[in-house]
C-alpha cells in the first residue's frame, strides 16, 4: 500500500473522487487514514485547484489515503503526470502528520509559475471554496 494526500478534485465527493476512480479501474477501494493540512497556497484554476507548497503559507486541507500501488497510475493519468513530460501538475512526496503520526505521502502540486495571476483560495479548503462559489 502507498499513501497519497489529496486536496482538490480527488477528494471524496468531488469530480475526480479517488474512491470512484479506483472502482472504475477495478482497483481496491482506498482507505481513508485521516484529514490533515499541509502549509502552502491554494489557487483557483476554475474547475480545479492548484497547490504550491510553502511553509509560510496557510494550512491547506486534504485527506490522506492508503491506496493500492496500481491506483498511482490512475491518479497520474487524472493529473496528467507522465514521465519525461512537463505538465501543470507534478508528483512529489510530502511529509505530514495524520492524527499525530508522521508519514510520507505522494501528492500533486503545481509550480509557482503556473499560478501567476490566479486568485488564491485563502481558506486553504477547496471543497468549502467550491461550494461557496455555487451559492
Amino acid at each position: 500500500m502507498q499513501k497519497v494526500f489529496v486536496y482538490g478534485t480527488l477528494r471524496a465527493g468531488e469530480i475526480n473522487d479517488i474512491g470512484e476512480a479506483a472502482v472504475r479501474h477495478g482497483i481496491g477501494a482506498p482507505t481513508l487514514l485521516g484529514h490533515t493540512t499541509v502549509r502552502g497556497h491554494l489557487y483557483d484554476f476554475g474547475p480545479y485547484p492548484g497547490f504550491v507548497r510553502d511553509e509560510t503559507g496557510v494550512p491547506v486541507h486534504g485527506d490522506v489515503y492508503a491506496i493500492e500501488a496500481e491506483l498511482i497510475a490512475v491518479l497520474d493519468e487524472i493529473e496528467e503526470v507522465y514521465p519525461g513530460v512537463e505538465g501543470l501538475f507534478i508528483a512529489e512526496d510530502v511529509s505530514l502528520e495524520v492524527d499525530g503520526v508522521a508519514t510520507t505521502c505522494r501528492f500533486y502540486p503545481v509550480s509557482k509559475q503556473a499560478v501567476k495571476g490566479l486568485p488564491e483560495i485563502r481558506s486553504g479548503d477547496w471543497v468549502v471554496y467550491r461550494r461557496s462559489r455555487e451559492n
